[in-house]
């Protein structure tokens, strides 16, 4: 049992209630007793309550990265993750057409009940088929023409584990592709693309309905050539993903996405790197070295590769820096991602009879502690 002091649903703010916990799920929220059990009772008087978030575009943290293809590296992410109050994450990486892609076969059987850390919900593939002019910190040996064979060969590796693709609508092939991904349950995403308005618009009625880490690796916005931006905010279909670190978006653009994202739209990322966890400093990824520093990773040019950040981190951030309120950003990175990837019956928010994954806040909204199924993954 939890006695809270405050509880973010995240539909609603409660106080002073006590959260019922028994074999792994939320058996009852109830106004807050006497309880002196104290063998059974976390107490959270003068904390924060939330759902545990989950991260749907996370590379790397503590020292691992996905391409490192070992179980072990999944299992570092994931307790990584937990520290910062994420109790289920989509393992983000590439493929590589010309490579053995291992890292996509372990991902693929990786340690789904795990009960150690956030738990791994699937992966997502950025790329192959995305734009050159925009692939940012993608290595031109992970790119490929939109081909149905290709596809067959990443579908032979990830299996029905592959959760969420990164698509560029411009492609020669993009928008036939779109439907056949749906079909077989993989969220397409708009990203890394040099898309136009109408062009994206086009992806949209495909089948895209997401957005990866929106005005990053896109084409800008300009009051006579407007570009994807517009379109993807503009339809109330497409949930958007944000890096709100104040770095990947400027506060001011921040908080023009954050006005024009309600409901169900809003989606926090990490776009986690394996610096996450770690002390600034220099390490490598896919072969290049990069430097974390305050938070953001970049290559050693320059070009933003994600952030050292966690997702509790992230959402303290949102706050300052996107308007928002506290149970906006946390809605944004619980309930909003579990619908996303459709599992909003089970997880996302605090209600009866859904899975008992918590993380506890203190004020200042460090993790203090980090339940899934109502198991200690993580402890301050």
């Amino acid at each position: 049992m939890i006695a809270a002091g405050r509880i973010i649903t995240p539909f609603e703010q409660l106080e002073n209630r006590e959260i019922l916990i028994g074999e792994g799920k939320i058996l009852r929220i109830r106004t807050r007793g006497t309880s002196r059990d104290f063998d059974r009772l976390i107490d959270a008087r003068d904390k924060i309550v939330a759902p545990g978030f989950i991260d749907v575009h996370v590379q790397g943290a503590g020292g691992a990265d996905v391409l490192d293809a070992t179980p072990e590296a999944l299992d570092v992410i994931a307790l990584t993750c937990a520290r910062f109050g994420v109790t289920g994450f989509l393992a983000t990486t590439v493929y590589q057409p010309a490579g053995d892609n291992a890292h996509l076969r372990t991902a693929a059987r990786g340690r789904f009940q795990n009960p150690e850390g956030a738990e791994l919900l699937g992966i997502h593939l950025e790329g192959p088929f995305i734009a050159k002019g925009k692939r940012g910190m993608i290595q031109e040996d992970c790119l490929a023409p939109v081909d149905g064979g290709t596809f067959g060969r990443i579908r032979e590796l990830a299996g029905d584990r592959l959760r969420m693709m990164t698509i560029a609508p411009e492609l020669p092939g993009a928008l036939q592709l779109i439907p056949t991904l749906r079909k077989q349950g993989v969220i397409c995403s708009f990203g890394h693309s040099q898309a136009d308005y109408g062009q994206t618009v086009s992806g949209i009625e495909a089948g895209i309905d997401h957005a990866t880490h929106l005005f990053n690796a896109m084409s800008s916005m300009h009051h006579r050539d407007p570009g994807p931006i517009p379109a993807l905010l503009e339809s109330e279909g497409v949930s958007v993903q944000i890096i709100s670190d104040g770095v990947h978006i400027h506060p001011a653009m921040l908080r023009m996405a954050v006005q024009r994202l309600s409901g169900n739209r809003l989606i926090l990322i990490t776009d986690g790197t394996q610096a996450m966890g770690l002390p600034d400093g220099r390490y490598l990824y896919h072969g290049l070295d990069y430097e974390a520093k305050n938070g953001t990773a970049r290559y050693l040019d320059g070009t933003l590769i994600g952030t050292a950040l966690g997702m509790s981190e992230l959402i303290a951030r949102c706050v300052r820096h996107g308007g928002c309120t506290l149970q906006q950003a946390i809605r944004g990175a619980s309930y909003n991602p579990a619908c996303v990837l459709g599992l909003q019956e089970h997880k996302g928010s605090l209600e009866e009879g859904k899975d008992a994954d918590l993380v506890v806040l203190d004020p200042d909204l460090r993790v203090h502690l980090t339940l899934r199924s109502g198991h200690p993954v993580y402890r301050a």
